[in-house]
């Protein structure tokens, strides 16, 4: 079995999350639970990989591979939900809200219901939903446009932004604008379909925390970067939406405006690291 660089981060980040979980158990409820879960995981994505390795390279091929990584990547962003207080043991959004008020002098997400109309509501929750189909479009894209190297140097720089941010709601644990001041806001996000999909996302599919750095603005901003270089046309198709996406995070109340700020910046830290991780990687199955 050969792995890629990308299959060792995900096989790492496993590791490391079952490891936190037993050195912290007494911060983690249902820790053995937790632990059984990503050596399962572990389990699963090895025998994805092997089978994946054994397709001709093609459509099967294409879509095992994405489906695997794409999948594990969901995996660890919900691994992490309970060891998010693990370090500090609370929320920590009351010094993120202090400093965009030092800064702005308002509330983003607050001073944004001025501006709260359906129309406008349903084209935030457009762009923060569609994101989810991104991810095989982008792959498939690039994969068609430049063989297999250039998806797994897409998939590579997903991988380094999504763990980065599950590592940050780690370090620096925020519940979310919704979860710790939903008080606060007077005006209600209405709009149609994709208002509904993005509610429903947010009341069935996320959690409390997972905010900063923001993995949308994160992974959106690494999909993007690589359809410049692989593909204009997508690239300024994605243009719109991208950016629309950034203010759709806190708009829409998923995130505050800090935290789509430091996603931004770890999707620009992973672009860079990325040439450099895939050159050692291709050069050290080249020596053997």
């Amino acid at each position: 079995m050969r792995l890629e660089a990308t299959d060792v981060l995900v096989l790492g980040t496993l590791a490391v999350f079952a490891v936190l979980a037993v050195v912290f158990r007494g911060r983690v409820d249902g820790w053995p639970i937790l632990v059984a879960k990503d050596l399962a995981a572990v389990a699963v994505f090895v025998a994805a990989v092997v089978v994946t390795g054994r397709i001709r390279p093609g459509w099967a091929w294409f879509v095992a591979r994405t489906a695997t990584v794409s999948l594990a990547y969901a995996w660890l962003f919900g691994a992490v939900a309970r060891l998010q207080l693990i370090v500090h043991g609370r929320w920590l959004d009351g010094i993120v809200l202090g400093l965009e008020d030092r800064l702005f002098g308002v509330q983003p997400t607050i001073w944004l219901e001025r501006f709260t109309r359906p129309w406008l509501t349903e084209w935030m929750m457009f762009a923060y939903v569609v994101y989810i189909a991104l991810y095989p479009l982008v792959c498939l894209v690039i994969y068609r446009g430049h063989g297999r190297r250039a998806l797994e140097e897409c998939l590579l720089a997903l991988g380094l932004a999504n763990v980065a941010c599950d590592l940050g709601f780690i370090v620096f644990p925020v519940a979310g604008p919704a979860a710790f001041m939903g008080t606060a806001y007077s005006v209600p996000l209405d709009g149609w379909l994709f208002t509904a999909v993005g509610e429903f996302i947010r009341t069935k599919l996320h959690y409390v925390g997972g905010s900063l750095p923001s993995p949308h603005a994160a992974a959106a901003t690494v999909m993007w970067a690589m359809s410049w270089r692989y593909s204009r046309r997508l690239a300024w198709v994605l243009a719109p939406v991208v950016l629309t996406l950034y203010v759709a995070t806190f708009y829409c109340r998923y995130h505050y405006l800090t935290d789509a700020v430091f996603g931004i910046a770890t999707a620009v830290a992973a672009l860079a690291l990325t040439p450099t991780l895939m050159r050692w990687w291709q050069r050290r199955f080249a020596s053997e």
